[in-house]
């Protein structure tokens, strides 16, 4: 073997070595897009069995706008209007959800009396960057969470906006739970939620919503910062028509808040 040719192995070794490697990388992998959402695109275009193959660890809808979607360790959940968590079936669809392969990197307490403004400017110093995505799980006991879900849809669909104003919400004391979300970086407005998204389950599973406030009397937090992201757009139906280059920023933030 000449020189030339085991030169030419060792690169190719090392291409499919660095490409396996960035493969293997875990990712934030997305159906559809916010501004999709927002604009009432509810009509579920993936099952739930397709899209816990993309992650065991996430948050999202159902179709219809059917409730909350909360994905914790590969089950799949629905907090409806009415409060009552249930499991969900894999033939059922979501028209808008986001997942990972939660394998964190980082864990340490949350001390207590903190709440959710506390934890996200904590988080900023954690991750050190705001042009990352990175997926949490803040599991313990807490003496306060408030959290909203909302109530299942029929065409003509409003725009979210509209539905958030008829929104349950839920208070909760000195409850144990998780909860799981992601922080996704200002650059991708209109595509996910900039800032921190967070989604709560209790531990008897029989409560949970996105998450509005939170107090915690005892927690840690697992970490995973994520340097993939994948978007999977749906093909044909209303996406393919629906105008999406109007800026709903404003809209946003009265959904999240």
């Amino acid at each position: 073997m000449t020189k030339m040719t085991l030169r030419i192995l060792m690169c190719l070794l090392l291409l499919t070595w660095s490409s396996v490697a960035f493969a293997a990388q875990p990712a934030l992998v997305q159906i559809s897009t916010i501004d999709a959402l927002l604009g009432g695109m509810y009509d579920g275009v993936t099952p739930i069995g397709e899209l816990k193959q993309h992650g065991d660890l996430g948050i999202g809808t159902f179709d219809g706008l059917d409730g909350e979607m909360v994905v914790v360790d590969g089950q799949v959940f629905r907090v409806p209007a009415d409060g009552h968590v249930v499991p969900v079936d894999d033939d059922e669809t979501t028209p808008f959800a986001s997942v990972t392969r939660f394998t964190p990197t980082r864990q340490q307490s949350v001390a207590e009396g903190t709440d959710l403004a506390a934890f996200t400017a904590q988080m900023d110093q954690v991750l050190g960057s705001p042009n990352l995505f990175c997926a949490f799980r803040i599991e313990g006991q807490f003496k306060h969470v408030r959290t909203r879900s909302v109530p299942k849809q029929n065409k003509p669909y409003p725009p979210l906006v509209e539905v958030v104003k008829h929104q349950p919400v839920f208070e909760f004391d000195d409850i144990r739970g998780v909860m799981v979300g992601f922080y996704c970086p200002p650059f991708v407005k209109g595509v996910n939620v900039p800032g921190y998204h967070l989604h709560f389950l209790s531990a008897d599973q029989q409560q949970g919503g996105h998450v509005l406030a939170f107090d915690v009397e005892q927690a840690t937090v697992a970490i995973q910062p994520l340097h993939k992201f994948t978007l999977l757009l749906p093909q044909g139906g209303d996406f393919s028509t629906m105008d999406l280059n109007r800026d709903r920023g404003a809209e946003l933030e009265k959904v999240e808040k």
